[in-house]
């Protein structure tokens, strides 16, 4: 068994850290506020800061929620860089900046210790039921290490390249999932305001080449109005930033990326920021003075 570290135990990071534990490491936790107790009372160990959970571990993982997030754990007061002498391994699930983590893997390697980016993918359901999609930017090496505590929390775990290329594969993740919201928004608003049940036309998609997660799950949960996340607006509103800047540095148009990163920030304007990114139907609906379904 492993001296595992972990930071940042909010809505994935928990049941992440959870499974970890379940598992028989020893594991090492702080956050933002407290510790959750259930974590405790199954064997995690709480710690007073990054530097002490890095100081005890041999492999630290972080879940935060930006890359200012993730820069000050890494490298500011008690903060893991810390707490790190060589050997030790840092992993960084949250979904940052892909530049950003590439400088920060350089300051990490500078100290002699490996780094790997390894955002996921698959929401609170994902986390909690250990089936998350994990895409890692890093040596093999680091890698092949961690992967059996990869196979802890997620299912399909892919090696995308050096350190940067997990951020960005999670990046496009985004794009894609954002425009799928967007697309079963439009599609069910649509047949809503045509007189159609839309809980039937969603019903009568699922078995053609429309069929998607996006509609099974989302789409379900726009006509049913169960908007709690999940995955918060804000949170998918700073990947399409992420993507937007990326598109700038690299000299790419991408217009339909734009355009969801729109509907988001109209719903962050009308006080929907924390809703789940599913709400993204609810900009739709300002826009076109009806709604999807009335709930049932």
């Amino acid at each position: 068994m492993r001296k595992l570290g972990f930071i940042g135990l909010g809505i994935m990071g928990k049941p992440m850290a959870a499974h970890l534990i379940k598992a028989g490491h020893e594991v090492f936790l702080t956050t933002l506020s407290q510790v959750p107790a259930e974590l405790t009372a199954a064997g995690g160990v709480a710690c007073a800061s990054a530097q002490e959970v890095t100081q005890r571990a041999d492999i630290i993982f972080l879940m935060l929620p930006d890359t200012p997030d993730v820069a000050k754990v890494l490298f500011g007061d008690q903060g893991v860089a810390a707490g790190l002498t060589a050997g030790k391994t840092v992993v960084d699930m949250s979904s940052i900046s892909p530049m950003d983590t590439k400088v920060f893997a350089q300051k990490i390697n500078a100290l002699g210790c490996d780094y790997l980016d390894a955002p996921v993918s698959g929401g609170e359901v994902g986390a909690k039921a250990a089936s998350l999609t994990i895409m890692v930017g890093g040596p093999q090496a680091a890698f092949d290490l961690v992967k059996p505590l990869f196979e802890l929390m997620g299912k399909n775990i892919t090696l995308v390249g050096g350190n940067g290329d997990g951020q960005t594969c999670k990046v496009a993740n985004q794009i894609i999932v954002a425009l799928n919201i967007a697309a079963v928004g439009e599609a069910l608003l649509f047949a809503s305001k045509a007189g159609a049940d839309p809980a039937k036309v969603r019903q009568a998609l699922m078995g053609g080449f429309a069929a998607s997660r996006i509609l099974e799950v989302h789409g379900e949960r726009m006509i049913k109005r169960t908007f709690d996340p999940g995955f918060r607006i804000k949170l998918h509103q700073k990947d399409l930033g992420l993507a937007m800047q990326g598109a700038r540095e690299l000299g790419l148009a991408l217009p339909q990326t734009a355009g969801a990163a729109q509907l988001m920030q109209v719903c962050a304007a009308n006080g929907m920021a924390e809703l789940d990114h599913s709400a993204l139907v609810k900009a739709l609906e300002l826009m076109g003075n009806h709604e999807v379904a009335s709930g049932i």
